[in-house]
């Protein structure tokens, strides 16, 4: 095995800590040294612990070597793979050296550990070859990537040649991409040591538009931008504000899974991580996907200046905006920054700056969001028709008579008339139903 991957070129820039690199160090030994039993054993079995590890997160099934193989090729990211996701393999030297590396990736999918196992008195991997993986729930695993590096891996196992395996991959990394971007749908992001990194959000709701009874003009208004925007036409940044539990946050959540395949993803950033704003663009400006910046329930007291970084973003910054970047943002607050009654009194302050070029100021921050779009409190007759509806697809076998008497009392002891009491309410009746 250390033959081979020390024959790899592009895809040969991985840790040494990988479990690849690990393995092949230890099959070196294995081959080449005076080896203690024990150790080798135990070193192949921290590989193996590891392989499942990874099998376990993502659901991998069958082949878990092939699987593990087939994630590494996917994931790695480097200029013939990002070119691939943007342009597909179009004819170029380097195709050849690529055709090279995936010719010994099949050297790896076709390895034979039996001669080892035999020697050493294992069979790890021949289970781990013949794998049979416990039923588990899709939250407990990233489903959306299981499903891609499975049936990838079945493709690259019937390749007859590093041609068709070729084929195969850069496929893929046109379909989908190449790295987290291409198998997630969401992201958060993380600082530490080594800067801003961003961390996939697993099995995010699978809200559908349709889901969200009633708001067809508010859905339609964000349907219609975002549209534009996956196509490549001109669109706006976007503020969805009003009421809470109206569905503002349910509506970017639906868009993102319904744009998925159209290489549209998300980034939930927090307000205390808007000085990083900057660089997380600088990050993800030049990927062939669409990305949304979300910000969830936006909004600021009259001393926080967090908006600023926000407002340069936006608009007005020295750099540009990239085309494949939006802004949604959902708030209870139609002009997001709190005023006091000192901003409406129009007295100069004491460096000499007017009340109402503060409260301007402030009020620019919502001007920059092109499209607007107001998510308010149903009347009480849409609540019930909410509540109806949610029933409904729950299976609620109550009378629509019933529903509204018993959605009358929930919401007068639930926090009023919303979108939300109307959900809790109909998971109650289901809930007591089935009780």
């Amino acid at each position: 095995m250390y033959n081979i991957v020390s024959k790899l070129l592009i895809y040969g820039d991985m840790p040494e800590d990988s479990i690849l690199m690990e393995l092949s160090n230890i099959i070196k030994d294995f081959k080449e040294t005076d080896y203690q039993k024990d150790e080798i054993i135990t070193r192949i079995y921290h590989q193996v612990k590891r392989i499942l590890v990874v099998a376990t997160d993502f659901g991998f099934d069958k082949n878990l070597w092939h699987n593990y193989l087939t994630y590494l090729l996917i994931t790695n990211e480097n200029p013939f793979s990002l070119t691939c996701e943007k342009v597909g393999a179009n004819d170029g030297t380097v195709n050849y050296f690529a055709e090279n590396d995936f010719k010994q990736f099949q050297n790896l999918f076709n390895y034979d550990f039996g001669p080892m196992e035999k020697e050493l008195g294992i069979d790890c991997f021949e289970k781990l070859e013949h794998y049979n993986a416990i039923a588990k729930k899709e939250l407990l695993y990233n489903k959306n990537v299981s499903e891609k590096v499975r049936a990838l891996s079945e493709k690259l196992e019937v390749a007859k040649d590093e041609k068709e395996f070729f084929a195969a991959v850069t496929d893929f990394y046109k379909a989908y991409g190449v790295g987290m971007f291409g198998l997630n749908k969401a992201f958060r992001i993380e600082e530490g040591n080594a800067g801003i990194t961003f961390k996939p959000i697993n099995n995010m709701d699978k809200v559908v538009l349709d889901d969200l009874i009633g708001y067809e003009i508010q859905k339609k208004k964000l349907v219609e931008n975002t549209e534009a925007f996956v196509q490549g036409r001109k669109c706006n940044n976007c503020l969805l504000f009003g009421d809470s539990g109206t569905g503002k946050s349910t509506s970017i959540k639906a868009i993102v899974n319904e744009y998925y395949d159209q290489g549209l993803r998300m980034i939930e950033i927090y307000k205390h991580q808007f000085k990083d704003l900057s660089n997380v663009i600088s990050m993800i400006k030049n990927r062939n996907y669409k990305f949304i910046i979300y910000m969830d329930d936006l909004s600021f007291e009259e001393f926080e200046i967090e908006y600023k970084f926000l407002k340069a973003v936006i608009e007005g910054g020295v750099e540009t905006k990239p085309e494949n970047i939006l802004i949604y943002a959902t708030s209870n607050r139609r002009h997001l920054i709190k005023e006091t009654w000192n901003d409406r009194s129009d007295v100069t302050v004491e460096n000499g700056m007017h009340r109402s070029d503060t409260i301007e100021e402030k009020l620019s921050l919502v001007h920059r969001f092109g499209v607007t779009i107001n998510y308010s409190k149903p009347s009480q007759k849409e609540y019930f028709e909410i509540a109806i509806g949610l029933c409904r697809r729950l299976g609620v076998k109550m009378s629509d008579e019933e529903i509204r008497a018993e959605a009358n009392k929930w919401e007068l002891s639930h926090g009023g008339i919303s979108g939300r009491t109307a959900q809790q309410f109909a998971n109650y009746i289901k809930g007591t139903e089935q009780e």
